[in-house]
């Protein structure tokens, strides 16, 4: 397997800024203010004057030092000139999309992401005389539907839930010779797994609420990519005020450094159970880009150093047997999101799309037998034995 990934090691030896007193902390200072003073007139003017924004500006909404030396670290991970966390990972989508296009523009996004995102961007956008496109993960449907107002192109890898995995390189080379900003959500993948930038792409989401936090314990969202543009999503930010908070950085600090362990740890879990689950009878089919059966399998094995954590699958059942699979497990809570230490199971069709009618649900690939579940750090052989008991029990009440 090779792969373009230099992310070392989680613990980033650049992150506090220079110029603060961080008074030798072994861990990151949270520093509660929200304005912050100048010495002189003198160095008021030099701040303004200045076309750097600065570790700290004049008012919290604009900078904090401790949220700073995050997106320092955040920058580091994804080997960007510069990063912004943001609120959630929504603000980080919502804000960039906002920022960087205008009436009459074009975006073109793939199926089977997220599905706030993908309204956020066919009903959302239309209202600001913004048109979308849906196609398919691949670059030559892409490409079929850029015109002259297309600016951005919007693909996760790998999706949710289905984890499509697109070809990075393909899709760099095409924003850039068609002009077209291209951005990857790769909050699935992390970058001890993949780095987009490193392909060519131009900016990289993550919700930092999944792995980068990794104790579904926070909500907070990134950008990282050139400097300019991180820059100019920044300061249009500080007017939307779609800002994280310093107890927020601190704690997704704590995150980041075991981010390595945790992450590597889950990609042999997933993969393992992977396997398990495409081996049982009451399986339909396993969606996971470490399994040979993929579709993708050849561009994951490329570009990926691991796998994820999390695997999705149709059972060979009903919505109600479905159902009783996941109630039958008792290490998974049911609970949307991924990425944490505890691992986490839903039916997606009953998280996100229950208020939509069948027919339409089917067409997005939300099907009554599809489970999505996200691997913690418990002991994978506990693991595997809960998901055989849970088969075992809805097999012994007779549930088909």
């Amino acid at each position: 397997m090779t792969n373009k990934i230099h992310c070392k090691s989680t613990q980033c030896t650049s992150s506090y800024p220079a110029g603060i007193n961080w008074d030798a902390s072994v861990v990151l200072p949270v520093v509660h203010s929200a304005p912050f003073k100048f010495s002189s007139t003198a160095e008021l003017i030099r701040y303004q004057e200045s076309e750097n924004i600065g570790y700290t500006g004049e008012y919290g909404r604009i900078a904090n030092p401790t949220i700073r030396a995050v997106e320092t670290h955040l920058a580091e991970l994804e080997g960007a000139q510069d990063a912004l966390l943001l609120a959630s990972g929504m603000a980080a989508i919502t804000t960039t999309m906002l920022c960087l296009l205008r009436s009459g523009d074009h975006v073109v996004i793939t199926d089977d992401c997220y599905k706030r995102t993908r309204d956020f961007c066919t009903d959302t956008l239309a209202g600001f005389n913004i048109n979308c496109d849906v196609v398919p993960v691949d670059t030559d449907a892409i490409e079929k539907v850029i015109g002259s107002s297309t600016k951005m192109i919007f693909t996760e890898s790998p999706t949710n839930p289905y984890l499509k995995v697109i070809d990075l390189e393909k899709l760099a080379d095409l924003g850039k010779r068609s002009n077209i900003l291209t951005i990857v959500d790769s909050t699935f993948a992390t970058p001890v797994n993949s780095q987009p930038l490193s392909y060519g792409i131009d900016m990289v989401i993550h919700s930092c609420t999944k792995y980068l936090g990794g104790h579904n314990d926070l909500i907070a969202g990134a950008i990282a990519g050139r400097q300019d543009m991180i820059e100019q999503i920044r300061d249009f930010n500080s007017t939307l005020g779609a800002i994280s908070t310093p107890e927020t950085a601190y704690m997704l600090e704590r995150g980041l450094k075991t981010l390595n362990l945790r992450v590597n740890r889950q990609n042999d879990t997933a993969m393992r159970v992977a396997q398990r689950l495409e081996s049982h009878p009451r399986v339909q089919q396993v969606f996971y880009p470490g399994l040979e059966s993929h579709p993708h399998k050849e561009i994951s094995f490329r570009q990926m150093s691991g796998f994820g954590g999390v695997i999705s699958f149709l059972l060979d059942d009903d919505f109600e047997g479905t159902a009783h699979f996941i109630d039958a497990l008792k290490i998974p809570a049911i609970a949307p999101s991924l990425g944490g230490v505890e691992s986490l199971v839903e039916q997606p069709v009953l998280m996100g799309y229950w208020d939509i009618p069948r027919a339409e649900r089917e067409r997005l690939g939300m099907y009554d037998n599809l489970v999505r579940l996200s691997t913690g750090l418990e002991d994978v052989e506990e693991l595997l034995d809960d998901i055989e008991s849970a088969f075992a029990f809805c097999a012994s009440v007779n549930i088909q």
